[in-house]
C-alpha cells in the first residue's frame, strides 16, 4: 500500500459524503442481481456463471499453464501524481481520513425530478493550470471547496502582469527549461517583482572531521563503511524508522516479472527473506499488512547532482560532521531536536532529500535565484516566487512533474551549496507495500529450508521527464532496478546450461538488499481482517495483491471456497491479470474477472467493463455479504475512477436492495465502515 502526491501515495478511506455527486445506476435484474427482493439471501452459485451485460461476453481465468506466470495489473483509472505503482500508505489510525458530514435522516428514495443537482467531489482535480482556477474563483473571492488546491483569495491573478509593448525576455535555450513550461510573457530585466520572500533561514551546514575523533564521537557510524558502493546499499545509522529499531536489509529471495510484453505498466512481484528480522515488542508479520521500504536515490541521478553541483570527487565519499539546528531531518520519524551526525555527501544525497518526486517550493526556487549568475535565470526564479508570477508557480506546482536535477539542469548557472539545497528540499521518506502472501502460509511452502518470506507486488509508475523520456518514482524504480538484476542473471544461468543450477540460486548470488521496516501492521487491511464470515473483495491493479494473502489464509480451510468473492479488474487478461493461476484449488470459483481495454476488431470480441459494473451485477453477493454476521466488503485500488466508481455502485446496491433513498444509502456504508464491515483503502 503506498502512497502518493509525489512519489509516495496519498491514503483516503472512502467518506460517502454528500459532496460525492451521484447519478443513480440500477443494478440489472440478472441471476446474480435481483434489485426486489431486499432479502439477503446467500447466493447458489458462484461468481463463475455470472451472466454478462448484453453485448459482452463472459471473461473468465483460464488455469496458469505450467511455468508460465501470467500477473498484474494496473486499474482501470487514470493515475494521480503519485507512486501509484504501490499499495496505499499505512498511516496511523484516524490519520488521512476524510471526514463525512452528519446526516439527518431523509424521506424514502427521492424521484428523478427531486433529486438533488450534481455535486462536484473535493477530491476532484477542478483545475490543473491557472487559467482553469481563474474561471473557477471569478470574482477572487474562491470557494472553501477549492482550499486544497488554492488558497482561494485568487492571489494568483491580483498582481499578474499584462502584456505590454515591451520586449519580454526571451526564453531560456536549453529543453530542461521548455519542459516546465514557464510563462514569461510581459517579463523583462526591468520588471518590478513585489512580495519576494526572504531567503530560507539555514539550520543545516557540513565540517570536517578528524578521521581519530570517529570512533569516540561517532561510535555507532564509525561501524559504517562510507565508500560509494556500501552508500548506495545500506541506509546510514541515524535513519532510525522508530528508534530504537533500524532499518533492516532483507536479502531478496526471489523476483520475477508479473507482466507481459505489451503491458502499459510493468508490475514485479518479489519475494524477501526476513528470517532474521529483529523482534520488535511481540508484533510480527500479518497477512493484509504492509512494509515501509526506505528506497536510495538512483545513483546515476545522484552522481549528475554532485557533477552539477561542482563538488569534487575527492570530497563526495570523504567523512564529514553534519549540524541541524531542529527538526527531524535527516531521521525519519526522530524527535524535533538539534543534531550533530557523521556523513558524507553522497551519503546525504542518496538517502535523507527527496530530489525527485515533490514539486518544487518558493524557498527552493529563491535559493536557486540567489545563486544563478545570468541575469535572465535570475529574473525568471524570482519573478516565479513574487506576487506577480503566482499564476506561473502554480501552473509549475500542478502541471509535468518536475524534480531538482530537471530544475537545475533548466536554470544551470545556479549552483548552491549541498548544506543550502539541504535547507529547502523535503525529507525523503518510506514507500509502503502490502503483503500479497500469508506469512506463515508462504513460509511453509517446499524447499524453503526454514527460511521466512513475504511477498509484495510492486507496478512502476513513470511520469514524463524532458526530452521525451520517462522517470520512474523513487520507491518503484529503486525496486525495478532490484528487480532487473536480479531476473538477468537468472537469465544468464539458464543460457549457460549449467544443470546444477537451481531456479532462483543465481539472482540469490548476487546477494540483492531491500532496506525495509515492518511498519504498521494494524492498517484496516490488516486489522479488520478476520478469519471467519464472508467476504467480498473488490480491487484494480496492484490493489489486488493484499487479496491473494487473504484468499490463500482463507482457502487453507475447509468449506471456505464458498465464503469469499474476489471481484479483479485490469485492463487486458492476457497482458495484465494479477496472480492467475496462484489463488488455490477454487479460484475458477470464486473469481470475477473484468477487463476494461475494449478489442477493436469488427465486430469486437469484448466490450470495455469496469469493477464498478460488476459490483452492480453482483448486488445479490455483495448484499448478503455485508448485511451477514462477520461479513466485510474490502476495496482497494486507485480513488480516482475505480474507488470513487465502485462507492457509486455500492450506494446503487444499497439503494435498490435495501429499498433506500439516497442519503439513507450512504448512511448505510458509512455505518458500515464505522462497524469495521466496509473496508476500503484508495491511493
Amino acid at each position: 500500500m503506498s502512497a502518493h502526491q509525489t512519489d509516495q501515495p496519498f491514503i483516503q478511506r472512502t467518506s460517502f459524503s454528500t459532496t460525492l455527486a451521484h447519478r443513480h445506476k440500477s443494478i440489472p435484474n440478472s441471476s446474480s442481481s435481483d434489485p426486489n427482493n431486499p432479502v439477503p439471501c446467500e447466493p447458489k452459485s458462484t461468481l463463475r456463471p455470472v451472466a454478462t451485460m448484453p453485448g459482452q461476453d463472459s471473461v473468465e481465468s483460464s488455469p496458469r499453464s505450467s511455468g508460465d506466470t501470467r500477473d498484474i495489473l494496473n486499474d482501470d483509472s487514470s493515475d494521480l501524481d503519485t507512486d501509484a505503482s504501490t499499495p496505499p500508505q499505512v498511516f496511523l489510525d484516524g490519520e488521512a481520513e476524510e471526514k463525512s458530514d452528519k446526516m439527518a435522516p431523509l424521506p424514502r428514495r427521492m424521484s428523478e425530478s427531486q433529486s438533488q443537482p450534481r455535486i462536484r467531489r473535493a477530491s476532484v482535480t477542478y483545475g490543473a493550470n491557472s487559467e482553469e482556477i481563474k474561471r473557477l474563483l471569478g470574482d477572487g473571492k474562491g470557494t472553501t471547496f477549492l482550499e486544497r488546491y488554492c488558497c482561494g483569495k485568487g492571489c494568483c491573478k491580483l498582481q499578474a502582469l499584462r502584456p505590454t509593448e515591451q520586449v519580454s525576455m526571451p526564453a531560456l535555450d536549453n529543453d530542461a527549461f521548455r519542459f516546465l513550461g514557464v510563462s514569461i510573457e510581459g517579463l523583462n530585466l526591468d520588471t518590478n517583482l513585489t512580495q519576494l520572500p526572504d531567503m530560507p533561514e539555514q539550520n543545516i551546514t557540513f565540517s570536517s572531521v578528524r578521521r581519530d575523533s570517529i570512533p569516540d564521537k561517532f561510535p555507532a557510524e564509525a561501524r559504517h563503511r562510507h565508500d560509494a558502493e556500501t552508500v548506495r546499499t545500506y541506509p546510514p545509522e541515524y535513519m532510525k524508522p522508530h528508534p530504537p529499531y533500524s532499518i533492516f536489509n532483507a536479502p531478496v529471495y526471489g523476483a520475477r516479472e508479473l507482466t507481459k510484453p505489451g503491458a502499459e505498466k510493468r508490475t514485479f512481484h518479489f519475494d524477501i527473506d526476513v528470517t532474521d528480522y529483529p523482534e520488535e515488542g511481540g508484533v510480527d508479520f500479518k497477512v493484509g499488512g504492509a512494509v515501509g521500504v526506505c528506497p536510495p536515490n538512483d545513483p546515476a541521478v545522484v552522481e549528475e547532482l554532485l557533477d552539477h553541483l561542482g563538488i569534487p570527487r575527492f570530497q563526495r565519499d570523504k567523512p564529514i560532521r553534519l549540524h541541524t539546528k531542529g527538526g527531524r531531518w535527516p531521521t525519519i520519524w526522530g524527535d524535533e531536536d538539534s543534531r550533530e551526525l557523521l556523513t558524507t555527501r553522497r551519503e546525504v544525497l542518496t538517502w535523507t532529500i527527496d530530489i525527485s518526486s515533490t514539486p518544487p517550493t518558493k524557498p527552493l526556487l529563491r535559493t536557486l535565484a540567489e545563486h544563478a549568475t545570468d541575469i535572465n535565470e535570475k529574473k525568471i526564479l524570482n519573478y516565479l516566487c513574487s506576487a506577480q508570477g503566482q499564476a506561473a508557480f502554480c501552473d509549475l506546482r500542478t502541471g509535468a512533474h518536475i524534480t531538482l536535477q530537471q530544475l537545475l539542469y533548466a536554470f544551470p548557472s545556479s549552483k548552491p551549496s549541498l548544506e543550502e539545497l539541504c535547507n529547502v528540499s523535503t525529507q525523503l521518506m518510506p514507500r509502503f507495500y502490502s503483503l500479497s502472501n500469508d506469512p506463515h502460509v508462504s513460509s511453509a511452502r517446499d524447499g524453503l529450508a526454514g527460511r521466512r518470506l513475504i511477498e509484495t507486488a510492486v507496478t512502476i509508475h513513470e511520469t514524463p521527464a524532458q526530452a521525451g523520456t520517462l522517470r520512474t518514482g523513487v520507491g518503484s524504480g529503486f525496486l525495478e532496478r532490484i528487480a532487473k538484476k536480479f531476473i538477468q542473471a537468472e537469465v544468464d544461468a539458464e543460457a549457460s546450461g549449467d544443470p546444477s543450477s537451481t531456479p532462483g540460486a543465481a539472482g540469490r548470488a548476487l546477494n540483492l538488499q531491500i532496506p525495509m521496516f515492518r511498519g504498521l501492521m494494524a492498517n484496516p487491511l490488516s486489522k479488520d481482517y478476520i478469519t471467519d464470515g464472508p467476504m467480498v473483495l473488490i480491487g484494480a491493479g496492484v490493489g489486488m495483491a493484499p487479496f491473494r494473502g487473504f484468499i490463500l489464509n482463507r482457502l487453507k480451510n475447509a468449506n471456505c471456497a464458498n465464503k469469499i468473492w474476489l471481484i479483479q479488474g485490469i485492463r487486458d487478461s492476457m497482458l495484465d491479470e494479477i496472480y492467475q493461476g496462484e489463488l488455490g484449488d477454487h479460484e475458477r470459483e470464486i473469481k470475477k474477472v473484468v477487463q476494461s481495454r475494449a478489442q477493436t476488431e469488427a465486430p469486437p470480441r469484448k466490450v470495455a467493463k469496469y469493477v464498478q459494473d460488476e459490483v452492480r451485477l453482483q448486488a445479490d453477493v455483495v448484499w448478503f455479504v455485508i448485511n451477514s454476521l462477520d461479513g466485510r466488503v474490502f476495496v482497494c485500488g486507485s480513488t480516482k475512477g475505480m474507488g470513487e466508481g465502485v462507492e457509486r455502485a455500492l450506494i446503487d446496491v444499497a439503494m435498490d436492495k435495501g429499498n433506500l433513498d439516497l442519503e439513507t444509502a450512504r448512511q448505510f456504508w458509512k455505518d458500515k465502515q464505522d462497524g469495521g464491515q466496509y473496508i476500503a483503502e484508495t491511493w
